[in-house]
């Protein structure tokens, strides 16, 4: 399968914030190992003019998420910290839009959750959606099952992404989620400019 890109394909980084690699609070095992691969795909992106969009979450101290507020997990990426930045090796350029979710009380799994932005894309013309990060199981899945309910055709980058597997078989399961629901799956090398 080969795939073209082009003003009307979108790239979304979902989430390479240090508390998501190793040594982050919250860290995806090897979750750093994504990084030189969706570097290429930014690069293929952004020589095409097509846009390239990078999902952070950015939460309050008091996040609902956390917990010692009562959620499931323990504190991460809250807003300004080290642990919230992308990763130091991840290509992040000027012209890249960066859109912050999970910055208010709720949860925010997904890059479309409450910022307006499947609006955003139609409006520019965007029908196709290639979607790689971090966690294949969290926020990757929530981001493409979306984008499939919003109307976009969604590839899931599988050289690009990896899960957190909380408990055992949850990435492969979020797959199979996502395929059973329309998502496509490619590696970079299907993708030509």
């Amino acid at each position: 399968m080969t795939i073209k890109i082009n003003k009307n394909t979108a790239l979304i980084v979902v989430d390479v914030q240090n508390d998501f690699c190793p040594g982050g609070s919250l860290a995806v095992p090897q979750g750093d190992r994504i990084i030189p691969t969706l570097n290429d795909y930014v690069k293929k992106f952004i020589a095409v003019g097509a846009p390239v969009i990078f999902t952070r979450d950015w939460h309050p101290a008091d996040h609902s998420s956390f917990k010692a507020h009562g959620g499931p997990w323990p504190n991460h990426c809250v807003q300004d910290s080290d642990g919230a930045k992308f990763h130091s090796n991840l290509i992040v350029p000027p012209e890249a839009e960066v859109i912050s979710k999970g910055h208010k009380k709720e949860e925010a799994y997904s890059f479309f959750q409450n910022v307006g932005m499947a609006e955003k894309l139609h409006r520019l013309g965007i029908k196709t959606l290639f979607i790689g990060g971090l966690a294949t199981d969290y926020c990757v899945k929530q981001t493409v099952l979306d984008g499939l309910r919003e109307g976009f055709e969604v590839y899931h980058l599988d050289d690009a992404s990896r899960g957190v597997d909380v408990n055992l078989g949850d990435s492969q399961k979020a797959l199979q989620a996502m395929v059973e629901s329309g998502c496509k799956r490619i590696v970079k090398n299907d993708i030509q400019t």
